[in-house]
């Protein structure tokens, strides 16, 4: 195999799939002609599976799955599918069997905790006077406010549901630490890292938002594990 895979990215809590904008244009320059970002809707970990599983179908040969923060376990939990070759984890959940975001998140509780508050339909929001420095303080203030205007509010439920099957005991994983993360704790991550053997772990000094801070960056650690798993 010589040809670049496709890449289909994954979108986490309080975003979508434009959060992805700036790695996208990265990979296009690259030559990466098959992309996809799947739009979750963060109702439940099943339903964003299997959402992120019917995208998956639709592509004809290799996939390399990439996601950021709740998509980590997304692509967690749905990409054992035969045609994925690979996960990428941007500063992303990567639970274990029985394990769910929430119950990782309460064992490191991270800097923004107290900044995220529920609605009265059940949807957990970042407070948006609150949003620039708890996702995404490297940014711009013009690019946050955007984020966090249209920023995706997810089913608080969704926290507690748990991975049944981990795709990452089964496939080459990659892994990028955000060592300014306020959503995630860093330390977190890295155990959740560590406890994969990936491939390899990069450390980016970064916000949670290092998908749009740190882009090319990001598209080095999707490109090289593609170039990995296509080899």
């Amino acid at each position: 195999m010589s040809e670049k895979p496709s890449i289909v990215l994954v979108h986490g809590f309080w975003g979508g799939a434009a959060h992805w904008a700036d790695v996208i244009v990265e990979l296009d320059k690259r030559g990466y002609t098959d992309l996809h970002a799947v739009e979750n809707p963060l109702t439940s970990l099943a339903d964003d599976a299997e959402r992120t599983r019917k995208m998956v179908a639709q592509i004809d040969g290799p996939v390399v799955l990439v996601g950021h923060s709740y998509g980590g376990a997304v692509i967690t939990e749905m990409g054992d599918q035969p045609n994925v070759l690979g996960l990428v984890y941007i500063a992303a959940f990567a639970p274990d069997a029985g394990e769910s975001p929430g119950g990782i998140t309460q064992e490191m509780l991270p800097e923004a905790a107290p900044n995220l508050e529920p609605d009265s339909d059940g949807y957990l929001w970042v407070k948006q006077d609150k949003f620039h420095e708890s996702f995404c303080q490297d940014l711009p203030d013009e690019q946050a406010l955007v984020m966090a205007v249209t920023q995706k509010a997810p089913l608080g439920s969704t926290f507690e549901d748990m991975v049944t099957e981990p795709a990452w005991k089964a496939k080459p994983t990659w892994y990028q630490v955000s060592t300014q993360d306020r959503m995630i704790a860093p330390d977190n991550e890295r155990r959740m890292a560590e406890r994969m053997q990936p491939q390899k772990t990069i450390e980016l000094d970064a916000s949670h938002a290092s998908l749009a801070s740190q882009p090319k960056a990001v598209a080095d650690l999707i490109d090289e594990a593609s170039a990995a798993v296509t080899a």
